[in-house]
């Protein structure tokens, strides 16, 4: 509280500094009335740092250039991701560019503005904290492991004992991002396991055959429908048997990881129906797998643009049905349709569409696609779950060639680096990145949270399980995914183990700086102009003045002369002024009559001095002893900047019989140390 209160006082001491004028300024502006004076808008504010503003001082085209210049555009674009400033992009740099930009609200100040900005700033945190937390997710992919097999034939779409995740997940990155940029992360997501293939094993058959149950399955039907899942989308899968195929709809729940093509899979539900599309909400089903199949499809039926126009026109519900066409991708969003020559009014379009189908769909490329028609919507768009683009299908619901076996997996995800061109796994022994199975043991359905705070108060019990032996003073960064705002990003957090507990480090403060407006630019400015009106009353000039009191009491006369009791040393009984060099609170001065000084106390530097040898001496503690200690007391955070001379400008009075104003300046030396520099009562 008592930081605050100083920090608002100084504030206003500043305002009186820094927005006075001259009450004649405009005199010779009257003659004549020569021409309009000009309109200003100098003001002196005080603004903390929102959201927005980290994210729009990123996106300033001024910061982005200056940031490629500099090399540090990854950690720039943290900076708005993650609203701090770091030591690679710090706030003396960058803030200036965006004062003047018309995304700060206060961007039409004028000349001899100034602005006492707070904002966050990451300190004392790894490197990597930051440079991790820019990572982008990429997702091992069915092609990525026929690569790792060196076969589209005999593999397994996941790592294995002799195809370990450390060496794959190096080949993988060398190969899809060559050119990665050294200091740069990856968040990798792939699947695992512990057994070994053994190709050219005959499969066994499945458990039960494919039921017939679809081809005669009508509205509101209770069914148990034998199939196999023919293709996936983001909010489920299409089942088929031998008679039929359906969408069995699962919505935001979907664990789309849980399934894959080619999963033999026992669903008993209720027959409904949505845009026409026949449909089993997965949600109030039972589903129950019972084994694989490489299945193989059917000749699909071939649409024209008429084709389109018609199916449109339906007025029946329908199952899927397996369906080719030719169509130019139309990229919109997160839309994705398809014009098809030859259709009027109708139109194609990608049903919930997973991240490997949207990344097949390229704008404004002609393709053959083939895929489920599902449903009808808006009136022209015929909607299908999609299993190829152009004749190459890629991932989980895109997939090739199946290979001829199936091995147990989990979902695991690594962290790489890349280094001098060449990406490298992170140990374990640094980072530990959360696995699809942690994510489900602290109850989240996806692989991601969606709150920090509620990510955060897992980690200290995971990290105590993670590592039993840690010792004081360990310390681990926990890597996981958030999704925010339709967003997944990577996040970093540094835990430091404190011999008993798994604790967070922040390394987050907040900081506050000035920056002034010359010649139509803003610049950092580090230094602090105090002003101290003189007068009973006045809360700033009581504030220090009280300060260079106490610091006298408490260095002078307990500490120096063993007083116990005010008004037997240099303190006046009252608490509030002292002679030994003359600062008081109540008055908000320096009182620099010696007739009051030796009036005080018999200060045996005095014995044999004039009035004017007395004034020196007390002048002397001042600039050199009293106010430094003060000025230590009240910002303590104050430290020297490399390059800069930082120097706090005290404008204060004195009382001699008359009241005279005089300017005392200091240079900050060390973290809450202050030097002498001048003081106009010597000129």
């Amino acid at each position: 509280m008592k930081k605050n209160i100083i920090k608002s006082l100084l504030f206003g001491g500043c305002v009186l500094a820094l927005a006075s004028c001259d009450v004649n300024s405009w005199n010779d502006k009257l003659d004549g009335f020569e021409g309009e004076p000009e309109i200003t808008n100098e003001q002196t504010i005080e603004y903390t740092f929102t959201d927005a503003d980290y994210s729009n001082l990123a996106a300033n085209s001024t910061n982005t250039k200056l940031a490629a210049e500099m090399g540090v555009s990854a950690d720039l674009k943290t900076v708005g991701s993650k609203h701090y400033f770091t030591d690679k992009v710090s706030a003396r740099d960058f803030v200036p560019a965006f004062l003047g930009d018309p995304d700060f609200a206060y961007f039409t100040l004028s000349n001899g503005s100034a602005i006492k900005l707070t904002y966050n700033v990451a300190v004392g945190l790894p490197e990597e904290v930051s440079a991790i937390s820019a990572a982008t997710i990429y997702e091992v992919q069915d092609y990525n492991y026929q690569a790792i097999w060196d076969s589209e034939e005999n593999y397994v779409p996941c790592f294995a004992p002799s195809k370990p995740a450390s060496s794959g997940i190096v080949a993988v990155l060398n190969d899809e991002y060559p050119d990665g940029e050294d200091g740069e992360y990856m968040l990798v997501k792939y699947k695992n396991s512990t057994q070994e293939p053994v190709f050219g094993a005959v499969e066994p058959e499945p458990a039960e055959p494919l039921s017939n149950v679809l081809g005669t399955a009508a509205l509101d039907d209770a069914v148990e429908v034998q199939g196999v899942i023919t293709a996936i989308c983001a909010r489920g899968y299409v089942l088929t048997d031998q008679s039929g195929s359906i969408l069995v709809y699962y919505g935001s729940s979907f664990a789309i990881d849980e399934w894959n093509v080619g999963d033999l899979v026992t669903v008993s539900g209720t027959i409904s129906a949505y845009n026409k599309g026949f449909q089993i909400d997965g949600t109030a089903a039972t589903a129950t797998k019972t084994g694989t199949m490489d299945y193989v499809y059917p000749s699909p039926k071939v649409l024209s643009g008429a084709d389109f126009d018609q199916i449109i026109t339906r007025a029946d519900n329908f199952m899927c049905e397996y369906c080719q066409f030719s169509a130019t991708v139309t990229v919109s969003g997160n839309y994705y349709n398809f014009v098809v020559d030859g259709a009027e009014t109708a139109k194609g379009s990608l049903y919930q569409g997973t991240d490997v189908q949207k990344a097949a769909l390229i704008d404004g490329e002609t393709v053959t696609i083939c895929g489920y028609l599902q449903s009808i919507s808006g009136g022209k768009f015929c909607n299908f779950v999609l299993t190829s683009v152009g004749g190459k299908v890629t991932g989980k619901s895109l997939r090739l060639k199946a290979a001829n076996i199936t091995l147990p997996t989990t979902t695991e995800y690594a962290l790489a680096k890349c280094n001098a061109g060449k990406w490298s796994v992170i140990s374990s022994n640094v980072a530990a990145v959360l696995s699809q199975a942690d994510y489900r043991s602290m109850g989240q359905s996806y692989d991601n949270f969606s709150s920090t705070d509620v990510a955060e108060s897992y980690f200290p019990t995971y990290l105590g399980v993670k590592y039993p032996y840690a010792a004081a003073d360990d310390t681990k960064l926990v890597v996981y995914c958030l999704y925010s705002n339709k967003v997944t990003s990577v996040v970093a957090a540094n835990y430091k183990f404190d011999g008993s507990a798994w604790v967070k480090d922040e390394g987050v403060v907040a900081e506050t700086a000035q920056f002034v407006k010359n010649k139509g630019k803003w610049m950092y400015d580090p230094n602090v102009t105090i002003t101290l009106p003189a007068g009973k009353g006045q809360e700033l000039s009581t504030l220090y003045f009280q300060a260079c009191t106490d610091w006298v009491w408490e260095n002078i006369d307990q500490k120096k002369l063993g007083v116990s009791t005010k008004g037997q040393g240099y303190v006046t009984s009252y608490g509030n002024n002292e002679y030994y060099c003359g600062a008081s609170a109540y008055q908000g001065n320096v009182d620099l009559r010696a007739s009051k000084a030796t009036e005080q106390y018999d200060d045996p530097e005095y014995v044999g001095k004039s009035d004017d040898e007395i004034v020196e001496i007390m002048k002397r503690r001042f600039e050199s002893e009293v106010m430094p200690g003060a000025l230590s007391m009240l910002h303590p955070d104050a430290a020297p900047i490399e390059g800069l001379d930082v120097l706090y400008t005290i404008n204060f009075s004195v009382y001699t019989g008359t009241t005279t104003a005089h300017v005392i300046v200091y240079k900050v030396v060390g973290p809450g140390q202050f030097e002498f520099v001048s003081c106009t009562w010597n000129d």
